[in-house]
């Protein structure tokens, strides 16, 4: 009796390990080994995800400003721990702090595999993140329900930012050798962690021969870069970039010398590393750092900490970064010609599908706060800090927003499009994302001050609706937020799985781009879909300048802003816009002037 109550029991507890096991045996995948290692999972809404994977080794010491390196296969468990890359704090950014956060050791990636039970092979989606590649991490974005709902890999990466992504001295680049002469190290850590994909992706269910790159603003921009640089052949098979641009810079702006735009040149690491800002960095460390030789300056740079390297531009008497010179034809990374033109030459054609998209309103995160534009109450007094904005002049926002957004599609999208086609790429899309379905409030008018912003499109792949403390007004619980969650999940996962960007449960077809009828989807509502051809040129847009809305000045600043930015500066236009009305002004000493009044009055002014 006690024998067979013991075998009773036995037995019980056998079953039971084995229905506590099935989890394991049918999730096998749970823990996956990589060459980087063993890597556990997070089982959460539906997917796996694999955070902080290392996919190099970190770029410090001597590995600074050098080509990441690769980390030599190993069995070992990883911590799952990681940092975002050195950088200037940000809310945007998802980084906050004092002074400079994040880590050189930040080479990482998430990934997210949907759970399921087939041993199909999955399209992989591999997402670089925006912030004027000055700013940004991984950790910002959850990309479950993208995952989840529509059986897609997808991979998010870190990647170095700033002038330690993207660094040009004479003291790093005359001193090494091969691609380590490159400057673009940001660029790079891209292209390594595509290779690592390549290598290891099959372990998460993903198909290394269907991988799709995708990223907004700088990642949109690092999206160009690589369909422009020789150095990513095969390592993907389709490409979106949202918002994204063609800049790059020659090697003489990167050092700070010959510059047509002044701005840049202030930032030129010559320039940046003087005595004057080295010296006041570091004290009497070193007074005399332009008189030493190359190696004995290789040596500081290299050694300098990074909070410090970092802080000496943080110095400097500019509102933002967003005039450091960072990716440049160095003709190792980034061919000589640029990247705008380097879309064009079949030399370095990839051949595969595309989608380039902008925002309709895509300026008006940063002109809707600036203070020449938009004026702050408090309606409750100071007491309670909650502002009123309202626009000081509703005309010449308008104005502002629409020629700037508009040149943003034009040289962000419009332009490298047609230098692809010009290249042999047959299966091309293009978008303008128009949703603007917020609600007014009694402190901003939303809709008119922030419509399709830059940025906004983002939140419909992630399905996390964050706008700080006015989200609920910005991405407003309704139907038509739904619907338009589904028709980017569904537009962005067929392009991954197909190569043609269908909508599901929409009445208008996607079609192609060409030159000759340079169609592009209106991404909207659903009832609101619909194709439209824009062939605006440059001369179209900045006539729309000339106008009684604006003083002749404020014409000029336009006109300035406009043919500067998204694309690589062509002066010329500003000199012979409107028969070189622009010229009687001094341009850079009135923004100078505007921006101290603006300060002088406010504490605080944004870029226009």
């Amino acid at each position: 009796m006690i024998l067979s109550k013991y075998i009773y029991s036995h037995n019980r507890l056998f079953y039971l390990c084995i229905l506590f096991l099935i989890p394991f045996f049918i999730h096998a995948n749970v823990s996956v080994l990589s060459t980087s290692g063993l890597s556990n999972a997070i089982k959460s809404d539906g997917v796996y995800v694999w955070k902080n994977i290392p996919y190099a080794k970190p770029p410090v010491g001597d590995l600074r400003w050098k080509a990441p390196q690769e980390i030599p296969s190993t069995n070992n468990v990883l911590s799952g721990k990681g940092s975002g890359c050195i950088q200037e704090p940000s809310r945007y950014a998802g980084l906050e702090g004092e002074g400079v956060v994040g880590s050189e050791d930040c080479l990482y990636l998430d990934i997210y595999q949907p759970e399921k039970n087939s041993n199909d092979k999955l399209p992989v989606m591999f997402w670089i993140h925006g912030g004027g590649n000055t700013t940004g991490t991984k950790d910002y974005y959850n990309f479950s329900k993208l995952s989840s709902s529509k059986g897609i890999v997808v991979v998010v990466i870190n990647y170095r930012l700033g002038p330690l992504g993207w660094f040009r001295h004479p003291a790093i680049q005359s001193l090494q050798d091969g691609i380590d002469k490159s400057s673009n190290f940001g660029t790079l850590d891209i292209i390594m962690a595509l290779k690592w994909v390549q290598k290891n992706i099959h372990n998460f269910d993903g198909d290394k021969n269907n991988v799709t790159i995708f990223g907004e603003s700088a990642g949109g921009h690092n999206v160009m870069t690589m369909l422009a640089t020789p150095l990513s052949n095969g390592l993907f098979h389709k490409a979106i970039s949202q918002s994204g641009y063609t800049t790059s810079y020659t090697a003489e702006q990167s050092l700070g010398v010959l510059s047509n735009n002044s701005v840049v040149n202030d930032f030129g690491s010559l320039n940046v590393f003087s005595n004057a800002s080295v010296s006041k960095m570091t004290d009497s460390v070193i007074k005399n750092f332009n008189e030493l030789d190359l190696q004995s300056q290789r040596r500081f740079l290299k050694n300098l900490k990074a909070e410090d390297f970092l802080s000496i531009y943080l110095e400097l008497e500019k509102e933002t970064f967003d005039y450091i010179p960072l990716v440049n034809r160095d003709g190792i990374v980034i061919p000589n010609e640029g990247i705008l033109s380097a879309l064009g030459n079949k030399k370095y054609a990839k051949n595969v599908p595309v989608i380039f998209g902008s925002n309709k309103d895509e300026l008006s995160l940063w002109l809707g706060v600036n203070n020449y534009f938009s004026e702050r109450t408090y309606p409750f007094t100071r007491l309670i800090p909650i502002p009123k904005i309202e626009l000081k002049n509703p005309e010449l926002y308008r104005l502002w927003l629409s020629v700037r957004s508009e040149a943003w599609k034009l040289r962000g999208v419009d332009e490298p499009l047609l230098q692809l086609e010009k290249a042999g790429y047959k299966n091309i899309y293009a978008y303008r994302f128009d949703w603007d379905d917020q609600k007014k409030s009694f402190f901003a008018d939303f809709p008119n001050m922030i419509g399709a912003a830059h940025g906004l499109e983002i939140a419909f792949l992630t399905t996390e609706y964050k706008f700080g403390p006015v989200s609920s007004y910005v991405y407003p619980k309704t139907d038509e937020r739904d619907q338009m969650e589904e028709t980017f999940l569904s537009a962005w996962s067929n392009f991954a799985k197909k190569g043609e960007p269908i909508i599901e449960n929409a009445k208008v077809q996607w079609e192609k781009y060409t030159s000759t009828q340079q169609i592009f989807m209106v991404l909207d509502n659903l009832n609101q879909l619909r194709s439209i051809s824009d062939k605006k040129n440059m001369d179209d847009i900045l006539g729309f300048a000339n106008t009684n809305v604006a003083t002749d000045l404020e014409k000029c600043l336009l006109v300035r802003e406009t043919v500067i930015n998204i694309g690589d500066p062509n002066v010329s236009l500003l000199n012979n816009w409107n028969n070189g009305s622009c010229n009687r002004f001094d341009l850079e000493f009135e923004l100078r002037k505007i921006e101290d009044d603006l300060i002088s009055k406010y504490g605080q002014v944004s870029v226009f």
